[in-house]
């Protein structure tokens, strides 16, 4: 049995879920016509208190359509340098809206409010692009699954405010977040316009993402979804794991955070790490030392059939998710401990 902890993606629909995909009552939803994609909606955006959501095939095409409503052709979206806008969706800022990134240096994908302030462009200097946007990614991806302190969020958002700027967040493993930290979506729907949030990582659905925001910001997001291909019909199917996912598994997350940090202790007492980064999620970032290169780790890995990811010079990644189960866990603990 391969134990895959390349990423919480990797996940597959439990039994209960396929079951409730299959029992899901469909439409057309180009038609606005599906009722199960209409109540994932509707519960999506009470939950974060906006009155607009939008269900799409990934989180990369809700970012993309955040990054679109936000922005026009020659502007500029103030972000980290880890942002997964910037790194990690195809270079797609530039191709689909036309804009380029301010990248700031922050500290494991965060930053400050006076970060942002230093970043703004004037907007009377018409060399440089218009800074129109801000973006966040909460828990930071290539951070470490590291949380956003939320005072700087709410600090950051009076930025935005006096600045006249959009504020999105990439809320990809929002969830782990809300759990780790005891917050609440209302509070970060209060905090920003728009918020992509994914059911496809840490709450096991097969596909999905859906973008949340009032109803000035989203009036044109469905215009752009179409034209970014992502109209679907019959997908009541996907919606209803969606659904079947917010009602059941985010409390659980907490178990995916707990057997991460057991990895990551059992890493820092190894002979072969020369360091772990802190772990506050379900992502376990460590640099290894001289006594294993990136690939010779990897094979010596794979060759038990646990599969993580390499990041280049010599740090690794892995994840726990949902079907990470505990015999699983204790192979893996046990493998690490002797090697």
């Amino acid at each position: 049995m391969i134990i895959d902890l390349r990423s919480d993606t990797v996940t597959k629909p439990s039994a209960d879920m396929m079951e409730a995909m299959m029992s899901a009552q469909i439409g057309d939803d180009v038609y606005k016509e599906d009722p199960t994609i209409n109540a994932l909606e509707t519960k999506v955006a009470e939950m974060f208190g906006k009155s607009h959501a939008l269900f799409f095939p990934s989180g990369t095409m809700a970012n993309q359509t955040a990054l679109k409503l936000h922005t026009n052709p020659g502007e500029q979206v103030i972000c980290d340098k880890y942002a997964h806008i910037y790194n990690y969706e195809g270079g797609g800022a530039s191709f689909n809206s036309g804009i380029s990134c301010n990248l700031l240096d922050g500290h494991r994908g965060m930053f400050t409010a006076e970060q942002v302030i230093e970043a703004i462009n004037p907007p009377e200097f018409y060399h440089s692009p218009l800074t129109t946007l801000v973006e966040i990614e909460n828990t930071t991806n290539k951070g470490g699954g590291a949380c956003w302190d939320f005072n700087e969020i709410l600090k950051i958002k009076d930025v935005c405010k006096a600045n006249g700027l959009g504020f999105h967040l990439d809320g990809a493993r929002l969830w782990n977040a809300l759990v780790e930290k005891n917050e609440t979506p209302k509070q970060y729907g209060e905090a920003f316009d728009t918020i992509s949030v994914c059911l496809s990582k840490g709450l096991g659905c097969p596909i999905g993402s859906v973008l949340v925001g009032d109803e000035t910001i989203m009036k044109n997001a469905m215009r752009i979804r179409k034209i970014f291909g992502g109209g679907m019909r019959q997908g009541g199917f996907l919606a209803a794991a969606g659904l079947f996912a917010l009602e059941n598994n985010i409390e659980r997350l907490s178990k995916d955070h707990k057997k991460a940090r057991e990895l990551a202790e059992v890493l820092n007492h190894s002979n072969f790490v020369k360091v772990v980064e802190p772990v506050e999620t379900n992502i376990v970032i460590f640099e290894l030392n001289e006594k294993y290169t990136e690939k010779q780790f990897l094979e010596l890995l794979f060759a038990k059939n646990i599969k993580i990811i390499g990041m280049g010079s010599n740090k690794l990644r892995l994840v726990t998710h949902s079907n990470y189960v505990e015999n699983q866990h204790d192979s893996v603990l046990c493998f690490l401990k002797n090697l």
